[in-house]
């Protein structure tokens, strides 16, 4: 355990040690201040802006949540590519720790990252919103927001995990950014074109947004938050025994 610890605290400083680790919170801050200051400046009295609207907009996929996805799958698209870019991987590999163990310290760093942009953006519109707009919650509750803030980390972590299979199977990390960049903004319109056939409700597109089933609307009949859960949960160990079975088995020069 602690050796694992030692791994992801040292993937987490490599991370922390780049130039570009603050700009992705950065953007998130702005652009959560820059919507404040549109809606701020041009809602009405009578419109109502209160803050569960706020951190519905920061929250949905539709709105921050695209670009904490994007700015999750631009941050790790270089945390397996780059090491062989940088001939590094090697370095990693000569030690004593198990490719295994590498690889994991890796995707956990991953998803602590993705975690903290989801709380960021979660911090930054409660406070945000609250002092522009007050702190009145109109009935909704705190677990709510959580809820919210955890349906979009999942959401991420989808996108990040397929990145971070496309970093291991590519080795690059303009392919791994440009493929699951690509990807995202493709979702909707693959759901689309296989909604007439059965097969669209087990894609990890139509599943990976949980947030559907807030208001208990599923995407199409026979889906629920379970079967859209399972259905994420396979598709996530799927791509994770695929990255870990060429991991160990691609020889590295």
């Amino acid at each position: 355990m602690s050796s694992m610890m030692g791994l992801v605290t040292n993937e987490w400083l490599k991370m922390f040690k780049k130039r570009s680790f603050f700009v992705a919170y950065a953007l998130i801050a702005a652009a959560i201040a820059l919507m404040l200051y549109v809606l701020h400046a041009f809602s009405s009295p009578g419109q109502g802006m209160f803050l569960p609207n706020i951190m519905t907009m920061v929250l949905s996929k539709n709105g921050i949540g695209q670009m904490v996805v994007v700015l999750a799958i631009v941050g790790i698209a270089g945390s397996v590519a780059k090491e062989h870019s940088l001939g590094t991987i090697k370095l990693l590999l000569i030690r004593s720790q198990t490719r295994s163990s590498i690889l994991t310290s890796k995707y956990i760093t991953v998803l602590l990252y993705t975690l903290t942009l989801c709380l960021f953006a979660f911090v930054c519109g409660w406070i945000g919103g609250g002092m522009v707009f007050g702190f009145d919650i109109q009935g909704h509750t705190f677990g709510g927001f959580l809820e919210s803030m955890l349906y979009l980390w999942i959401y991420a972590v989808v996108y990040a995990t397929l990145s971070f299979l496309v970093g291991i199977l590519t080795r690059s990390t303009g392919a791994t950014i440009g493929i699951g960049m690509f990807l995202l903004m493709m979702e909707s319109l693959i759901v689309t074109l296989l909604s007439r056939y059965d097969i669209v409700k087990y894609l990890i597109f139509t599943n990976a947004d949980l947030s559907v089933y807030v208001n208990g609307n599923p995407p199409f009949e026979g889906m629920s938050l379970a079967f859209s859960s399972t259905v994420i949960a396979a598709y996530l160990i799927l791509f994770l025994a695929a990255g870990f079975i060429v991991f160990q088995k691609r020889d590295v020069a």
